[in-house]
């Protein structure tokens, strides 16, 4: 595999920053040295393919941006980024991987609906990309199929508080992917709103004339998102997810 030198740059670490040269063997960094370092026992610069001059640049792992939505459809429009489009600006912002959300809609089967999303994805990213899971239906099929996942490589799903009929799971449905969540070691995401009172707050506002964007806000209370996370954290609590 081809080797690459990046020296006399600033590497940052999660730890700080420090003048450092690093050895990059293919896609893997096989080194982190001292300027100049002798310590691998040859020379470094002699022995590579590409030397890349960083001086005065800080040299940065690639950044993951751990929620993204490409090429989704939602409350009749769609993400404006493709898989090709988000993931380039991506690579040129920094970012080397995106962890999108593959999607099942109410009515449908979870591997139907990651299957969707790797065709989207395969052959059109810049950049490494991984799947959560949305959960827009939670029955038995389901709950079997989560077990599955992590076969997939997908180690987290989404569960919805919000938008009845669309994605929204009840409070047993919550239970239940929960108790999975537990078994498999799975992390579970929620969106945490008590979607049936929002909608409720939302039509009595657009009844009254008030469809600023403003009222967006109003609609979805504060309390309806405070009560709505204590719910979640109390089944998670119960089912130790």
């Amino acid at each position: 595999m081809a080797k690459t030198l990046i020296t006399n740059g600033t590497v940052v670490t999660s730890t700080g920053r420090s003048p450092a040269d690093v050895l990059v063997d293919g896609e893997t960094i096989a080194a982190v040295l001292a300027p100049g370092s002798s310590l691998l026992g040859f020379d470094i610069a002699g022995n590579v393919d590409t030397v890349i001059e960083a001086a005065g640049k800080y040299v940065i792992p690639g950044g993951v941006d751990a929620h993204t939505h490409m090429e989704l459809p939602f409350g009749g429009t769609a993400a404006s980024d493709t898989f090709e489009t988000g993931t380039r600006a991506a690579a040129w912002g920094g970012t080397t991987t995106i962890i999108d959300f593959a999607v099942q809609t109410y009515g449908q089967r979870i591997m139907d609906g990651l299957a969707t999303w790797h065709h989207k994805a395969a052959g059109n990213c810049a950049i490494d990309y991984a799947f959560h899971q949305i959960i827009g239906d939670v029955n038995d099929d389901s709950l079997a199929a989560m077990r599955s996942l992590t076969d997939e490589g997908i180690t987290s799903f989404k569960l919805f508080m919000a938008y009845p009929g669309v994605f929204m799971s009840d409070d047993a449905q919550i239970l239940k992917a929960m108790q999975v969540s537990a078994d498999t070691g799975m992390m579970t995401m929620m969106h945490a709103e008590n979607g049936p009172v929002i909608d409720v707050l939302a039509q009595q506002l657009i009844d009254q004339g008030k469809t600023d964007p403003y009222f967006h806000g109003v609609a979805r209370a504060w309390q309806m998102e405070e009560e709505a996370t204590h719910r979640a954290i109390m089944i998670s609590h119960l089912t130790g997810a």
